[in-house]
């Protein structure tokens, strides 16, 4: 079974209906137990870092997240919560995240438009199961107005490129996570779902 966290601030319809399109039973949930009892873990998120923290902490699923990812089964972080993943953002002042990750969430440069919104190519700069089968430069959906940076830039397992180029994807161990939307790309986006369900 694979666990979406809801914590009032995702687009959960929307990847519950592209693991079960894909034949996988997926629901929602903001019970830490039940977070806990998942096969796999999925953390969407659009929206701001700092309430989104705020209301993982409230209903305790901050410790449920550290908890399952320790414990070495498939995680995966959509958008926000691949940023979430992160020590600390700078979005609306200096804000700490998860830490999981080494490295913080920065706003994208002056000059582009925000939030960087629609179908960008995106760079494969490692192989990886999780991006097997699917071609490098293929286009991905992507809403952000922040990209994560991280200290150890092997994590990088793809980037994309709007005003810099940026980590749009990185992987550490069982964890793994994107800055683009894999439930709004098309059939390369259903196929990172497809090869997340597989592990």
């Amino acid at each position: 079974m694979i666990a979406i966290i809801d914590y009032g601030m995702g687009n959960l319809r929307s990847v519950q209906k592209a693991f079960q399109k894909l034949g996988y039973q997926a629901f929602i949930t903001s019970d830490p137990l039940e977070i806990l009892d998942a096969d796999k873990l999925v953390l969407p998120g659009v929206g701001a870092f700092a309430d989104a923290m705020a209301s993982l902490k409230e209903k305790e699923l901050d410790r449920a997240i550290v908890e399952f990812i320790g414990s070495g089964r498939p995680f995966l972080g959509i958008c926000l919560g691949l940023q979430l993943l992160f020590e600390e953002s700078g979005e609306g002042g200096r804000h700490p995240g998860l830490g999981l990750v080494e490295g913080d969430v920065r706003r994208l440069p002056q000059g582009v438009k925000v939030p960087h919104m629609g179908w960008s190519r995106t760079w494969f700069v490692r192989d990886d199961p999780i991006l097997k089968e699917i071609p490098s430069g293929s286009f991905f959906y992507y809403v952000h107005s922040y990209y994560a940076q991280p200290k150890d830039e092997r994590m990088a397992i793809c980037t994309a490129d709007y005003g810099l180029e940026f980590v749009s994807g990185i992987n550490k161990e069982n964890l793994y996570a994107f800055q683009f939307h894999p439930e709004k790309s098309s059939s390369y986006g259903l196929k990172i779902l497809r090869n997340f369900g597989e592990m």
